[in-house]
């Protein structure tokens, strides 16, 4: 008995150690993203900016749009992309002064505020939606 519960204590600290560590992670990306950059804003203070500048921008059709392609991601983090992917949209929108937001701006701006790894399910979607991949090429061999 006294060997199983060594074991059992043992699986456990392991457990809690790879959780607090999964954890600290995240803690540590977030709080380098609160730090401020040579300007005295922070990554953070930036996204809320050009969200909040681009919000009269978003018509129904791009936020419906948004939503598919931040459908894959994890439903813990799914806002916070959500967030982040907007931010690069709306500052492409208003440094290319667009009317409005449109599926390419969405695109491109997926592109940019992605990791790479996460181009196979861009283009899965963008070849189930039957939108041409070929004006965004340049953005995807980056």
């Amino acid at each position: 008995m006294n060997g199983v519960f060594n074991w059992f204590i043992f699986f456990w600290v392991f457990i809690m150690l790879g959780s607090m560590a999964i954890g600290g992670y995240f803690m540590f990306r977030k709080f380098l993203k609160l730090l401020p950059m040579a300007d005295g804003k922070s990554k953070l203070d930036w996204q809320n900016y050009y969200v909040e500048q681009s919000r009269h921008l978003w018509t129904e059709e791009s936020r419906a749009f948004l939503d598919k392609l931040v459908s894959p991601v994890p439903a813990a983090f799914r806002d916070v992309a959500r967030h982040s992917i907007a931010a690069k949209i709306g500052q492409l929108a208003l440094e290319e002064k667009a009317p409005e937001v449109t599926r390419d701006l969405c695109i491109r701006g997926y592109i940019m505020a992605t990791p790479s790894r996460d181009y196979k399910f861009l283009m899965k979607f963008l070849n189930e939606e039957q939108i041409d991949v070929t004006p965004y090429k340049h953005l995807l061999n980056k």
